[in-house]
C-alpha cells in the first residue's frame, strides 16, 4: 500500500470520526427530553434570579440571565395589569 493511500485512509477515518461526533451532538440537541430538561433548568434559574433581585442579590452579571429576569418581570406586570383590568371592569 502506498503512503498516499495510507494518508487518504487516515484522513477518511478522521473525517468519519468527526462526522460521528457532530451527529451525536446534533442528536443530543434535538432530543425532546434534553430540550425539556434545558428549558426547565432555564426557568428555575430565572425564578431564582428574579427572587434574588427582591432579596438583595441584585441583577445577575450574565447578559442572558439578566435579560430573562427583565422578561419575567415584564410578563408578570402584564399579567397583573390584565388581572386588575378584569377585576375593575366587573359591574
Amino acid at each position: 500500500m502506498s503512503t498516499k493511500q495510507q494518508q487518504l485512509e487516515i484522513e477518511l477515518a478522521k473525517a468519519r470520526s468527526d462526522l460521528a461526533a457532530s451527529v451525536d451532538v446534533l442528536a443530543t440537541r434535538l432530543d425532546p427530553r434534553s430540550q425539556a430538561r434545558d428549558l426547565a433548568d432555564s426557568v428555575k434559574q430565572t425564578v431564582s434570579d428574579t427572587g434574588g433581585l427582591f432579596t438583595g442579590r441584585g441583577m445577575p452579571d450574565q447578559a442572558r440571565r439578566s435579560r430573562n429576569v427583565k422578561v419575567a418581570l415584564g410578563v408578570a406586570a402584564v399579567v397583573l395589569a390584565l388581572g386588575l383590568r378584569v377585576v375593575l371592569r366587573r359591574p
